[in-house]
């Protein structure tokens, strides 16, 4: 099985993370937007400040691969405002995909009436510029209970104000692949946590990200029913091989 269409190729290190200068960081990025290119990958996933450089690439090359990139990445605290100018901006540079994190710190406090009115403003500026949308929930940050109750909120929202013909460009993601677990426990998507979101996403798709690090991990996520799985080891999953990213 050919499973290119499902993955988000992803780089979404700064240059501290990296260890790297903003020059060094910059070839590393376009390795990655051009190895996208070169494997006929459904997506690029880069950060906000790498759209415009991922656009033009893209268009020399004459591909049709896609620009995601991550808003509010990656706690997601910030106000709805910020959000929204953040993504309107990549909009304007290229991006074809907009994945917001949702304030999973306001859910597990109660604020429920943020986070309704952050994924009904985030998810209209996105369908109203023809754009696919992903909510990313930190499945690591919650309990299985609040990933239920927060797939379900954001299905709702989307559901109860859009029309069915848009449910197909709102995802559920499961992860940032960047918050910080203790013991080393996994940090994005896992069997049990992708399960409990199908079971309570439909009719809006599901994004695995973070954690899937083999062929055959992904064969089995997309055997669950996840329509896009976000991994920087893309070409290696592609060839059968194990990437050693954690993301």
């Amino acid at each position: 099985m050919d499973i290119r269409k499902y993955l988000d190729s992803t780089y979404l290190k700064t240059n501290s993370q990296a260890s790297l200068d903003e020059s060094e960081n910059q070839v590393v990025a376009q390795f990655f937007i051009q190895e996208a290119i070169e494997e006929g990958f459904k997506l690029i996933m880069i950060r906000p400040d790498r759209v415009s450089l991922a656009k033009k690439m893209i268009v020399e090359a004459n591909s049709k691969v896609t620009i995601g990139t991550v808003i509010d990445f990656p706690e997601g605290t910030s106000s709805i405002v910020k959000k929204l100018d953040e993504a309107l901006e990549c909009i304007q540079n290229g991006a074809d995909e907009l994945d917001y994190v949702c304030n999973y710190e306001a859910f597990k406090s109660g604020d429920v009436d943020l986070v309704k009115n952050e994924i009904l403003k985030g998810t209209q500026l996105g369908l109203d510029n023809n754009k696919i949308v992903k909510w990313i929930i930190e499945v690591a940050a919650l309990n299985d209970v609040q990933i239920a109750e927060l797939t379900t909120l954001i299905k709702n929202v989307v559901v109860l104000n859009f029309k069915a013909d848009t449910y197909s460009s709102v995802f559920i993601k499961s992860s940032t692949g960047f918050y910080k677990t203790e013991n080393n426990l996994p940090n994005g998507a896992t069997v049990a946590s992708i399960k409990i979101m199908l079971q309570n996403a439909s009719p809006l798709p599901v994004k695995a990200a973070g954690g899937v690090r083999t062929y055959k991990e992904a064969l089995e996520m997309i055997e669950l029913g996840v329509q896009r799985i976000g991994t920087s080891g893309a070409k290696a999953i592609v060839n059968g091989e194990e990437t050693s990213s954690r993301y």
